[in-house]
């Protein structure tokens, strides 16, 4: 039988400290003390994941691992996700890394049109991306931003492309604050927790995004 999706909500609610739902996976960062430390860590994060017949997606640098969780059989997070979180953060703590989810965010690209699907192929084409949901594309291989398609009102966006920033709750309006004080205007957040509307100095925009308000 397959394990039923669960929302970031379900997800908030089981108490993962380390770990952050952006989208459709969980994502950790765990610092360690020196590279042979962070590569202990993945090869028991192997061990672990081969035990579970469940497998993350690893980033391994320097004194630092990033870790993704999907069930992608099914497109997104399930009990099979959240009991290999809580085994990765058991082997984490056990090796003494440390994690750090305020540094944790997702980046999406938004191409503002009045058609998407005029446009869509064209971009799955010259990307080499494969589809997604009805308004999206997305890279297969997990490497590069999901680019979605956003419906202008009116035919012509004046501006076409611009930037989603996924960060956890926690973390939003410290980044938005950040922004401000950058040199950047709010120009709008009706829809906030679900996301905050900015613009640079020469009106370029940009949304600070969440998984909360979107019930």
């Amino acid at each position: 039988m397959t394990d039923a999706l669960l929302t970031a909500r379900d997800i908030d609610g089981e108490g993962l400290t380390d770990w952050r739902p952006m989208f459709d996976e969980l994502k950790a960062r765990f610092r360690t003390g020196d590279f042979a430390s962070a590569l202990e860590l993945v090869n028991r994060i192997g061990a672990a994941a081969e035990e579970a017949n469940h497998h993350p997606d690893l980033g391994l640098t320097w004194g630092r691992v990033d870790v993704r969780l999907s069930s992608h059989d099914v497109g997104g997070l399930t009990r099979r996700d959240v009991r290999l979180a809580r085994t990765i953060s058991t082997i984490a703590a056990d090796l003494g890394a440390t994690a750090e989810t305020d540094a944790l965010s997702t980046v999406e690209l938004a191409l503002d049109t009045p058609d998407h699907a005029a446009i869509r192929p064209f971009w799955a084409a010259v990307l080499g991306y494969g589809p997604g949901t009805p308004d999206e594309i997305v890279d297969p291989t997990g490497m590069h931003p999901t680019i979605w398609f956003q419906e202008s009102a009116g035919g012509e966006a004046p501006q076409r492309w611009h930037l989603d920033v996924r960060v956890p709750p926690e973390v939003a309006e410290g980044r938005v604050r950040a922004a401000l004080e950058a040199g950047g205007t709010l120009v709008g957040d009706t829809e906030a927790p679900a996301f905050w509307v900015l613009a640079d100095a020469q009106g370029n925009q940009a949304c600070v995004t969440t998984w909360q308000g979107r019930d």
